[in-house]
């Protein structure tokens, strides 16, 4: 069976997300099934996910997925450039995908292969230094840089949140044979507070439900990703909140030596001092912040910095991911399973317990994303409701079960 492949974090799933999934299947056949990597319980911005992994890849599946694969917090936490990476690698892994479909403001994957192919080019990092030393954030002189090689209107790209990360799943894709396709993206823009065409942005969403918005947030949402969350609210295990962790995390951090700070490879601006300094004094989340921020580094960037200190993640994620973690799946994407237990370049995951059978650099990797759970627990109403990951199994969808 084919398949094509979607990058998500479904933090929450909404009907821009239920679209593209719809124009996967219009484009490339309705027999295609979609298999998508979603992050797990922690998000690309640097923040735990509103609800839990299996509840979002539930509603996943239930909302036109047929199967969908963990990309695990190393990647998940990462930059735009290794969290597409790590993504690619499991698609890959699985032997089975075709195609790799995103949303894109632009809506032509052309002139995102063509300004990855100039971001890899013998050419770019001299153009980069160049900008850099006119002390810009590294985006604007990214951005600079590739206009140095390219055309404007193709450089643009990189000034799209959805089109900058096309180009780095088009860096990732290179030389595998998946073949990218951009779909324009539909409704409000990324991190817009607006409801463009009915579908509403998922920062939009999130924003309504911390105001108290419960309802209104839930009508934005896939209705099967709305059900989930009033399932996970009435358990104890949503919404997950950084406000309910903050001091968790402000001890952790104030645990931390210098040496730790600068093993977290931060660059060479002195970063990872004003990191250890903050650290050391500040009295929340947003103080730290506000006193490391610099213009040179996105705070999305420094955000992720302090979920990976938190968390004790390697200064890098390692070279490829260890094993395909199964979340949720329908009949069709036990099909897809069945076919790449032949295929696959990694082994399938679907039982934690067999993760100790397959070596060291898997076991690490597990108890590292076990960990992670249960620190995201203390982030939920009830710590005591969210199950540990080492007695969780992925979530089988039956036809007619909703």
């Amino acid at each position: 069976m084919a398949a094509a492949g979607i990058i998500t974090e479904y933090n929450p799933l909404h009907m821009g997300h239920v679209h593209l999934m719809a124009e996967a299947r219009r484009l490339l056949g309705p027999e295609t099934g979609i298999l998508c990597v979603m992050s797990g319980n922690y998000v690309q911005r640097g923040d735990f996910a509103v609800a839990g992994k299996h509840a979002r890849a539930a509603a996943a599946v239930r909302s036109g997925a047929d199967l969908v694969l963990e990309l695990p917090v190393p990647w998940a936490l990462s930059s735009a450039e290794g969290f597409a990476a790590g993504a690619v690698e499991i698609l890959k892994a699985t032997g089975a995908v075709s195609h790799l479909v995103f949303g894109s403001e632009g809506g032509d994957a052309a002139p995102l292969v063509r300004c990855a192919e100039a971001l890899c080019s013998g050419a770019f990092p001299e153009a980069l230094r160049k900008e850099l030393k006119k002390g810009d954030s590294f985006p604007a002189a990214r951005q600079r840089a590739l206009e140095a090689l390219l055309s404007k209107e193709d450089a643009a790209a990189l000034s799209r949140p959805n089109d900058t990360l096309g180009v780095e799943y088009c860096k990732a894709l290179r030389g595998s044979g998946i073949q990218p396709v951009a779909v324009l993206r539909r409704g409000a823009a990324h991190d817009g507070a607006d409801v463009g065409d009915g579908i509403a942005s998922a920062s939009a969403i999130r924003a309504l439900l911390r105001k108290g918005e419960e309802e209104a947030a839930l009508g934005l949402c896939a209705p099967a990703m709305a059900e989930a969350y009033r399932m996970e609210r009435e358990a104890g295990r949503a919404p997950a909140s950084l406000e309910r962790c903050e001091r968790a995390i402000l001890a952790r951090l104030r645990f931390l030596e210098e040496a730790d700070w600068a093993a977290l490879e931060l660059g060479n601006e002195g970063l990872y001092r004003r990191f250890f300094r903050s650290s050391r004094s500040a009295a929340s989340l947003a103080e730290l912040l506000e006193t490391v921020k610099t213009k040179r580094y996105p705070m999305a960037r420094l955000r992720r910095t302090v979920f990976r200190a938190y968390l004790g993640l390697p200064p890098a994620p390692p070279e490829e991911p260890a094993y395909l973690r199964v979340l949720a799946a329908n009949e069709r994407g036990t099909a897809l399973l069945a076919g790449m237990r032949k295929t696959a370049a990694l082994p399938v995951l679907t039982k934690p317990a067999a993760v100790r059978r397959l070596g060291p650099g898997a076991r690490r990797l597990f108890d590292l994303e076990a960990r992670a759970d249960r620190l995201y627990a203390l982030a939920c109403p009830d710590p005591a409701a969210v199950p540990d990951a080492w007695r969780t199994g992925p979530v089988i969808v039956r036809e007619g079960a909703g």
